[in-house]
């Protein structure tokens, strides 16, 4: 049950965050970014479908990837609350990218020596576009930061804003724990050490100040405690099956 639960929070990541890049759209700031954020949602839609359908699999109980994502309720979700929150301007929206993608670099990185076979493989097949992730959202960090005055001020702010939610994915329960002790994920330490390491090096670039590691952080996303935020991105995601339970094209 521990995989299953882990599995869940594997792909409910990459679904709510890629939910909420789609509601982008054709609203990005400009023509090629606008394409950008639609990718970067299509890549994380597939891997959540992989991660889903293991969980699925494992499970045992009939349900694929549609029915996790589409029938459950918000506590029943178990994203980090980083990924829920809203769109709000570009800035907020990069910022958010960036410290997720971050960390996702680096889990995937790590997932790919799993023990589990099969995580070994949804890991490796990831990974490429991780890594174009996480080059994309830093270098858009460090060309906003070291821009112009109104960029800088406008990044400082999500930074600071956001920041109090990107601990929640190093704070580990009994399953993560279990993951650790099975070889199947990388201890939380480790990947905050190569988070903190690299979210400092691009905020130098970025002439941005960095937050206290030390400060409060939120947490209780991946237990099912969600923000309000949460419902209201479910109820637009999950209307048609919601409406017409098994409706197909």
């Amino acid at each position: 049950m521990d995989k299953v639960n882990y599995l869940l929070r594997l792909g409910d990541n990459a679904l709510v965050l890629s939910q909420r890049l789609s509601e982008l759209c054709g609203k990005g700031p400009a023509l090629e970014e606008d394409m950008a954020l639609t990718n970067v949602a299509l890549d994380l839609l597939g891997q959540a479908r992989m991660w889903l359908t293991y969980a699925g699999e494992l499970e045992g109980q009939g349900r694929d990837e549609d029915a996790l994502a589409y029938r459950r309720d918000a506590h029943d979700f178990h994203n980090v609350l980083l990924v829920e929150q809203p769109n709000g301007n570009y800035a907020h929206t990069l910022m958010r990218q960036f410290f997720f993608d971050t960390w996702h670099y680096f889990l995937i990185g790590a997932l790919t020596q799993s023990t589990d076979q099969r995580i070994a493989e949804i890991a490796e097949k990831s990974l490429k576009e991780v890594t174009y992730h996480l080059r994309r959202s830093g270098d858009l960090v460090v060309r906003l930061g070291d821009g112009t005055e109104t960029s800088h001020r406008y990044t400082q702010t999500a930074a600071d804003e956001l920041w109090m939610y990107t601990g929640e994915v190093f704070n580990y329960d009994s399953v993560d724990e279990a993951m650790v002790a099975a070889g199947i994920a990388p201890p939380a330490a480790q990947l905050r050490q190569q988070w903190l390491d690299h979210v400092s090096d691009i905020f130098g670039e970025a002439t941005l100040t960095m937050p206290s590691p030390d400060a409060w952080m939120q947490k209780g996303g991946k237990q099912g405690r969600h923000s309000e935020h949460l419902g209201y991105l479910l109820a637009e995601m999950q209307f048609l099956q919601r409406a017409y339970p098994g409706a197909e094209w």
